[in-house]
Parts: C-alpha cells; structure tokens; sequence
C-alpha cells in the first residue's frame, strides 16, 4: 500500500514528531487530517510554523484523543491513521500519573476501537523505546521484556498492548513502530539535546543536566518520520513491533561535549538534583536492533552512526540557534 493519494489521519499533529509527520506526508502526496489539540487560542501547535503551502493543503481537527466521540469523527472518511497523541514527558509522569492513563491509555483505546469500526485500512500506532527500561541485552530487539521503569513506561506498555490486543481480536490491521530516542527541529527541552543546545545558544558555560552515564541510541526526526511511513506501507507490519533506531550508542555525557565542540563553546557540564530521575527509574542504557525494520520495510537510517548524530546536530543546532525559533524555550529552565 502507498500513501500517496491515502486520507490521513495525523493524531498528535501538533507536537514535534507529528508535525513533522504531517509535512512528510503533504510531500508524498497524501491527503491529511491533522489531529489538533484542541485549546482557546486555536493553535495548531507546531503546525503554525509550517509553511503556507502545507498549512493549506491539511485539514486540520481540533479535539481531545480522551473524548472517543471525537476520535470516531476526525476518523471519518480516512484510510490509514497514524496514532502519535500521547503525553511523553517522564518527570510529569511522577507528578501526575493519572492523566498519563486516560491520555495514552483509554486515548489509544479510542484511536483502535474507532478505526475498528470505521473500518480503516491501517493503523500505526506509536509506542517508545522506554518501554524496554535499562537494556537487558544489546542490541535490544523487539523480543526484548518490557519493563515499566516509569508511569510514563508503563502507560505506553498498556498502550502498546491495548493496540495489538485489537489486532490479535478482532484483527484490525494495527502496525506499532517503536522509536528510540528521536531528536530534531521543534523538539521540547524536556528532551536532553534540545536542553543541551538551547542553554549553550543562550550563553550560558554551565550546563544543567541530571546524569551523565546513561547511553542512548539518538534517532533524527527525519529517519523516524519516514520510518512511520514505512510501516504504514508495509503489509508485512500489520500485527508487529518494529523498532526504529539509528544503531549507535552514546551516552548523555558525551552527546552534551559532541554538541559543545560542534557550536565551539567550552562548557562545564553539572549535575541539576532536580533533573535526575528515582534510581529506579533512571533507564541506564538504550541501543537499537533495526533488522525488523530493514526486512519487513525495507528502512533504514540515514543519519547512522557518529556520522549520522553529527550530521543531525548540525541541522538541530542551526535551527535551535536562529533566534526566532530559540524565543519559544526558556533555556535553563527545567519544566517537568
């Protein structure tokens, strides 16, 4: 299946990895519903920095993914939905649990019995590499156990299972790709490279951060976006988990000197107590098995190894150090 000519519904359009989503998929040529949240100043979130080109050619619907009867609506008339509408930041989830539950829980219980009952021809359904918690085995692959280190963690686990559970019952055709640690353009400071960046653009020698030791496997946005689409094309996916990551390991430490050498600056990298996760919760380590990917879909990253992050920090750095994009964050300032 191609999606060129498929109506798309976007969930999540709004937000960093689904803006992007949305504007990948106007390039193939799709026709796309993007899911909004719905807000008093009617903002479309990070679409209202899209161009106009694409800004005309969405249709965009403003709702609530925890309100099923708005789902089943913005679901009308669609063909593939990709399901990103989640809440994700992992320190929120110590304050508030609750709302992690009937956001990415009951939301993604709406997105599956919905598109069930419309009767969609695909579904993708977005889950996390934090769902595996500290590597228990490297390269992770999709057999890896899960293992629930935060709310956060363990709401993306029900999520994932709410999806295949449609699936394996009523065989509605859901794929869930899983990404490992995305970073890009428009990404919030809750992640740790956009903190990274924004604070050494604002000036400052100090960098905040919680610990230095975990390794990540960091996987540009453009690679995920077209991973997405992978799966979404890929009749093979229906029914599996498919991991998407650029297959490289470093840690949080060396990332933060890589993008310090890369805008030139000398830094002093420090410990913020607020910053740190529970012990327990801390996921230690991340790197990325890819086969799945690369047999079913055919994908594969573009931005690979050293070579890979280095060139995806460069286009993230240029685009957080261009003032205009640098006023929405308040470098420093550690939002939970």
């Amino acid at each position: 299946m191609k999606l060129n000519g498929k109506r798309v519904l976007v969930t999540g359009a709004d937000g960093f990895i689904g803006s992007h989503l949305t504007e990948y998929l106007v390039e193939l040529g799709a026709t796309v519903r993007a899911f909004v949240y719905y807000n008093s100043f009617n903002s479309w979130g990070w679409l209202d920095e899209s161009d106009a080109r694409v800004k005309g050619s969405i249709d965009v619907f403003a709702g609530d993914i925890r309100d099923p009867h708005g789902v089943r609506t913005a679901m009308k008339d669609c063909n593939v939905v990709m399901h990103l509408a989640a809440l994700v930041g992992i320190p929120y989830s110590y304050h508030s649990p609750d709302t992690y539950v009937d956001t990415n829980v009951k939301g993604t219980l709406n997105v599956v019995q919905a598109a069930r009952d419309v009767g969609v021809e695909r579904v993708v359904h977005t889950s996390t590499s934090e769902v595996y918690g500290t590597a228990l085995s490297v390269p992770i692959t999709e057999s890896h156990p899960l293992q629930g280190q935060s709310p956060y963690s363990a709401s993306k686990i029900a999520a994932d299972w709410m999806a295949m559970s449609f699936f394996l019952s009523f065989g509605t055709p859901i794929g869930v790709i899983r990404p490992f640690n995305t970073y890009g353009p428009r990404q919030s400071t809750r992640a740790v490279i956009p903190t990274i960046i924004t604070q050494i653009a604002a000036g400052a020698r100090q960098i905040k951060l919680g610990a230095l030791h975990p390794t990540r496997d960091f996987s540009y946005v453009r690679d995920t976006v077209r991973g997405f689409v992978a799966v979404a094309e890929c009749d093979a996916a229906v029914g599996q988990v498919i991991n998407v990551g650029s297959n490289h390991e470093i840690s949080i430490g060396e990332t933060a000197r890589l993008i310090a050498d890369l805008m030139g600056r000398d830094v002093e990298l420090t410990t913020d107590e607020q910053r740190l996760r529970p012990v327990g919760s801390e996921v230690n380590r991340l790197l990325a098995d890819n086969t799945r990917a690369d047999e079913l879909a055919g994908w594969i990253p573009e931005y690979a190894g050293r070579d890979g992050l280095r060139r995806g920090l460069v286009e993230t750095i240029e685009w957080f150090s261009d003032e205009k994009h640098l006023r929405h964050y308040r470098p420093g300032f550690y939002n939970i």
